[in-house]
């Protein structure tokens, strides 16, 4: 069984399979679900609605604290951000609103305002979310589209570091359908024109 790696177009071959089918990139090193076992739409809001959505959560805010204390590091109050994959809670937002940031909530089920995705950004957030990307060629080009020169996009996902793939937790979520290694996102900084890459644990920041 071979495919085509939705990120960058390269024929890749078979490389696990259980619930559902994976190929893995040679030229990326990304790790996919084969199109056809792609969850359905209504299972994916399903899956997502199981999600925390207490915002008043401790342990809720520590874990997206790479991306909030990042944000407020780089970035004062004034400057415009967009929280992308916002999801039920919004989280991020509530955090960094609370301390005066300007940042607005997309999500394509929970917050549907496909104007936001029209103008651009100093720096756009998106936290376990590019794990549920069908098409991430085209979502890394809108992110990189939406953000302004010299802007940055902070991300976080579980990255595929060559462990035993049939025994990683990280892919028994049938919604984590696009699965990273530090390769894939060198090749997406290159690709896209950014300029510079930083990873930390889970945290990806890549500077456009």
């Amino acid at each position: 069984m071979k495919e085509r790696c939705p990120l960058c177009d390269t024929l890749s071959q078979k490389f696990y399979e259980d619930t559902q089918r994976y190929c893995r990139c040679p030229e990326c090193r990304a790790v996919f679900v084969v199109q056809e076992d792609l969850p359905k739409q209504d299972e994916e809001v399903e899956r997502y609605e199981l999600h925390d959505s207490d915002t008043e959560d401790r342990g809720y805010r520590k874990f997206v604290s790479p991306i909030t204390e990042s944000i407020t590091k780089d970035f004062q109050a004034f400057h415009k951000g967009l929280d992308f994959g916002a999801g039920t809670s919004a989280i991020i937002s509530a955090v960094l609103r609370e301390k005066g940031y300007d940042i607005q909530n997309y999500d394509p089920y929970f917050h549907n305002y496909p104007e936001l995705l029209e103008t651009q950004y100093d720096y756009i957030s998106s936290c376990e979310v590019i794990e549920h990307f069908y098409n991430p060629a085209k979502e890394f080009g809108h992110l990189r589209e939406m953000l302004r020169e010299g802007g940055k996009l902070y991300l976080m996902t579980d990255i595929y570091d060559e462990r035993d793939f049939g025994s990683w937790y990280y892919k028994n979520d049938p919604t984590h359908v696009f699965l990273y290694t530090k390769e894939t996102f060198s090749w997406i900084q290159e690709q896209y024109g950014f300029k510079e890459l930083f990873i930390e644990k889970r945290l990806i920041v890549l500077t456009s």
